[in-house]
């Protein structure tokens, strides 16, 4: 067991299926991320932090790490409950697989830039 694993099996069964189905469109968008354990909470790092996740009592978080990707994606999230570089959501109510694959490739997309300015 991985410590994303471990972090999973301490959360709520119902948060958990929703945050192991987040995880699996994360993972299939970046197969080349890695994922670890960062501020606690599980991240994928693609040339730095990419996004990470988090389940809490009432709610999922989805931390897509950067307020320019959730500005130039405000129309796409329109209904969610969003701050500067965080979208809650419930299992309830799960985040649309192709939302989160279109915010991890754009992520994908920042931090190779700033991967190439700095060689």
């Amino acid at each position: 067991m991985n410590d994303v694993d471990a972090y999973l099996a301490k959360i709520p069964a119902r948060q958990r299926a929703a945050l192991e189905t987040l995880r699996g469109i994360i993972q299939a968008a970046v197969p080349e991320a890695t994922e670890v354990i960062s501020y606690r909470i599980p991240t994928f790092r693609h040339h730095g932090g990419l996004v990470a996740f988090a389940g809490f009592k009432e709610h999922c978080s989805f931390f897509v790490m950067s307020p320019a990707v959730m500005a130039a994606h405000k129309s796409d999230l329109k209904g969610h409950h969003t701050s500067k570089g965080t979208i809650r959501f419930t299992p309830d109510a799960p985040l649309p697989p192709a939302l989160v694959k279109k915010l991890v490739k754009a992520r994908v997309a920042e931090n190779e830039a700033r991967a190439a300015r700095r060689r």
